[in-house]
């Protein structure tokens, strides 16, 4: 007997990234795309009516929060790429999700190779605590610093632990004007450029005795990120939790 598709939902699917999810859900073979919502749309009353599986979110950070209630309280699997969520945005969403046991996925960043660049980092701050993050996007994107760079900033701080309150070597530099030397996330500074020209890049610097580590990603086009949507639709059905990040659905933890 043919196992029955996914059902999906896209959220947002008039933006560059929800038109991209439509296409790639659209021709993956174990999902069905059962709905293209825009802001038009009454997200809790199409969901009513639609009934899916999984609700991929695409909007933005204004609304992603509320968003990602809807679509848990409607019995639904969020995998949400909108950013802007705050540590305590998560707690609570999680928390709702295990109330209701309801598996998903929040994703500030859908490209493996952005996934594999965090992984390596926590890896790499075990041994090299002084650590920056360089975030570039175009100068239309709402939020600074980006989801992803907030996350990698997390994991470092996880990884390096104790070495973190006292890191080799501690800048000695004052800033003559406010925010010259980055915003500080979990003790991790990050830079945060919108300009013209760009999509999104992000670079983690390691700086040693003698030596330097950099490890950098760069988004060349938007399609990088469909194989982790499509794979996120396909993994959230399996769970009956919240996760934040895609390597919870890829590496063993």
């Amino acid at each position: 007997m043919q196992k029955s598709k996914i059902k999906v939902v896209i959220n947002g699917a008039l933006g560059k990234m929800g038109c991209a999810a439509v296409k790639a859900v659209s021709n993956h073979p174990e999902l069905l795309l059962a709905g293209a919502l825009d802001r038009s749309h009454n997200l809790a009353e199409e969901l009513r009516k639609i009934a899916p599986d999984v609700v991929v979110d695409f909007t933005d950070a204004a609304s992603g929060y509320e968003n990602t209630r809807t679509i848990i309280e409607a019995g639904c699997r969020p995998v949400i790429g909108t950013s802007g969520f705050t540590e305590s945005d998560v707690s609570e969403l999680q928390t709702l999700a295990l109330k209701n046991q309801t598996g998903g996925v929040i994703v500030p960043n859908f490209a493996l190779g952005s996934v594999l660049l965090m992984k390596y980092a926590r890896e790499i701050a075990r041994f090299f605590p002084n650590v920056e993050i360089v975030e570039t996007h175009h100068e239309k994107k709402r939020d600074a610093p980006s989801g992803t760079a907030l996350k990698t900033a997390e994991g470092i701080a996880l990884t390096r632990g104790e070495r973190a309150a006292s890191p080799l070597s501690p800048s000695q530099s004052t800033d003559l004007i406010p925010g010259a030397q980055g915003a500080t996330h979990h003790g991790v500074k990050i830079h945060s450029l919108r300009l013209p020209g760009h999509l999104a890049h992000q670079e983690v610097i390691f700086g040693g005795t003698g030596e330097v580590i950099t490890l950098r990603h760069d988004v060349l086009d938007r399609e990088c990120y469909m194989p982790g949507v499509c794979m996120a639709c396909v993994e959230v059905v399996k769970i009956n939790h919240l996760a934040y990040g895609l390597e919870n659905l890829l590496f063993e933890q």
